[in-house]
């Protein structure tokens, strides 16, 4: 698990291998990644979107930029955590993934970035 607070906001991740299946005559390694967010602030927030950077060990990098996180545009109030489980698809079984989300600041009405870690997106086998 990696860890990381930004202004009050904790973003924890979890990664997992799932496996590989064809699609279009090509092999691709398919990851899962648990992210639970955590609001440590004094605050009440909203996330509004999300930027990711995957990088894949044999591709070029692949920028996703969007809105909320899986149709949902949670609110934190101080105390309060969201987890949700996304994945990803890579042509090679090792990568990594980082980015930010982009929140706002109910009592000061201000946007701000919270950095999501850099995670590793690995298949077991690929290190030996």
């Amino acid at each position: 698990m990696v860890s990381q607070i930004t202004r009050g906001i904790k973003i924890s991740v979890l990664t997992s291998f799932e496996g590989t299946y064809f699609k279009n005559y090509k092999i691709h390694f398919a990851f899962s990644y648990e992210i639970t967010i955590e609001n440590h602030s004094k605050d009440s927030v909203q996330l509004i979107s999300r930027h990711w950077e995957i990088f894949d060990s044999l591709n070029d990098q692949e920028i996703v930029d969007g809105e909320g996180v899986i149709g949902k545009k949670p609110v934190l109030k101080p105390g309060d955590f969201h987890t949700y489980k996304s994945g990803c698809l890579l042509s090679s079984p090792y990568g990594s993934m980082k980015g930010y989300f982009s929140m706002i600041n109910f009592t000061s009405t201000r946007n701000f970035k919270v950095i999501v870690p850099s995670f590793r997106l690995f298949a077991p086998f690929a290190l030996n």
